[in-house]
């Protein structure tokens, strides 16, 4: 268990809550699930099926687009934290382009 709460961020706290109603790991609460913690693997054992799955409720909730080709989507998708990171990084862009 996470006894990381107090330094979750708000978008870290809403991926937690988008992972565990994607994958529908009802067994888990936003407490469980520790924002640096591994994806994929150990962790919350998340697999290659699972990251397509991810990248699509990721684009459907923060209109973000992630390049599966990207020789970086091994780091962007290794926790909450860089997931968030990656987010915050786009919707900078794009209040930028605006």
């Amino acid at each position: 268990m996470s006894n990381n709460k107090l330094s979750d961020t708000q978008l870290e706290v809403e991926l937690k809550y988008l992972i565990i109603n994607t994958f529908d790991l009802e067994e888990l609460t936003v407490d469980d699930i520790d924002s640096s913690a591994a994806l994929f693997g150990g962790g919350i054992g998340l697999d290659s099926i699972d990251a397509l799955e991810l990248g699509l409720a990721l684009k459907n909730s923060y209109g973000i687009k992630i390049d599966p080709a990207s020789n970086d989507i091994n780091q962007y998708f290794s926790s909450i934290s860089c997931l968030a990171d990656l987010i915050e990084q786009w919707q900078n862009q794009q209040s930028h382009r605006t």
